[in-house]
């Protein structure tokens, strides 16, 4: 499918990437080396670039792009394409454009939060004012999020949080926590969870970063004792949190940080021209010609998935299927692009960023190492492919 574009929405890219090149420090690129549909290198998620990315959300709310794809009554542009452009152009920046508030939370709130939560919640989140992180994930419980064991006991006015989270991407950098937790332990395997948000000054809480995979420290994990949650803080209804999170995950998958994999692209196929092997650019050699033909069409097939699913949400229509099609399709392609890099480099590929020899300054040793992170994060590929199996191809659970 051939998708084109308004004016006004190539005049709104052009606006996106003036931005991008303005306000992104000149040794960017140096600093921020995300790996395409990774978990582990997000530049909005290390502490060292923390009091950046909180101007930098600011200034995107006083843009009014952090609520693109809003309803215009609540300061959006009701327009699923041109949010679909913001995130393609500042993910090519490596830039930290979005967050879990504007791109998981305020949706979310959109769709099943009350009047009240809406009022709350989303200006702030809109402003770019505060930062989420989620929890999800326990020790125990990863895909299968009906198998957590937090628990949030009823006391009046307010709940009593007790429990663990793990992998809690950005939590020591957030403002508050989107926590999904047991509040009836004898209620049906996927009722009795309540989402709820939890204020990370809250008494109680303990955050324990843990350093990832490619030495950084980007997922913690966070003890509740007795933390106290006031109800007005539950989003949806009470026992009913699985469903809405099930929701918060479409948003979460849709979104895959597209632009990175042009650019790592763009890189590979510069590193290529400029380096000699046996005398001539590597650019010339048939093995590695084919290898970055063949990436080129998969980015070309995800861009394809990417811009109709767009299409699809500003027509109204809830892409359970296509956000499936989109996030399965885009962390395995992530993993393939990693290992066609690593290809192409040889040996100098294993080099860490730091390294004298090391080309694309490390990127490429990070990004093999981060990409293993895609295909877990937000849904297994196997719990993608499940999705896509029943309610895509209509076969049996069994």
């Amino acid at each position: 499918m051939n998708f084109d574009f308004t004016e006004e929405e190539k005049q709104f890219r052009q606006e996106v990437e003036d931005f991008a090149k303005t306000e992104l420090p000149a040794d960017w690129d140096e600093k921020a080396l995300y790996w395409p549909a990774g978990y582990g290198t997000l530049p909005g998620l290390e502490k060292e670039f923390k009091e950046f990315h909180d101007e930098l959300l600011l200034k995107l709310g006083r843009k009014g792009w952090l609520t693109i794809g809003w309803p215009e009554e609540y300061g959006g542009m009701n327009s699923m394409i041109k949010h679909a452009i913001f995130d393609d152009v500042m993910s090519y920046h490596r830039a930290p454009g979005g967050d879990v508030s504007n791109a998981i939370a305020g949706p979310t709130i959109l769709l099943v939060g009350s009047d009240d939560l809406k009022k709350e919640w989303l200006p702030r989140i809109g402003r770019g004012e505060l930062r989420f992180w989620l929890g999800y994930s326990e020790p125990n419980a990863g895909s299968d999020l009906a198998s957590i064991k937090t628990r949030a006991v009823d006391n009046g006015d307010e709940f009593i949080l007790n429990g663990q989270k793990i992998w809690s991407s950005g939590a020591h950098i957030a403002d508050y926590a989107w926590v999904l937790a047991k509040t009836d332990p004898d209620a049906p395997r996927y009722a009795g969870e309540t989402l709820m948000i939890v204020d990370n000054k809250s008494p109680g809480i303990t955050i324990r970063p843990i350093e990832n995979i490619c030495g950084i420290c980007s997922f913690n994990e966070v003890f509740f004792d007795d933390v106290r949650v006031p109800k007005k803080n539950i989003v949806g209804e009470v026992n009913k949190g699985f469903y809405c999170v099930m929701m918060a995950l479409l948003y979460e998958r849709l979104f895959v940080g597209i632009g990175a994999f042009r650019r790592v692209l763009d890189e590979l196929v510069e590193f290529a021209k400029e380096t000699e092997h046996n005398g001539q650019p590597l650019a010339k050699d048939p093995l590695t010609r084919d290898k970055l033909a063949a990436m080129a069409i998969e980015i070309e097939i995800l861009y394809g998935f990417y811009w109709k699913t767009a299409w699809l949400m500003d027509k109204g229509q809830v892409p359970v299927l296509e956000a499936s099609v989109l996030k399965l399709f885009g962390t395995e392609l992530g993993r393939k692009l990693a290992g066609a890099a690593m290809e192409i480099l040889g040996m100098y590929g294993q080099l860490k960023r730091g390294s004298k020899w090391a080309p694309l300054r490390g990127l490429v040793s990070l990004g093999y190492m981060d990409s293993v992170s895609g295909p877990i994060g937000a849904g297994t590929s196997e719990v993608q492919r499940g999705i896509i199996a029943t309610r895509g191809l209509g076969l049996p659970r069994k």
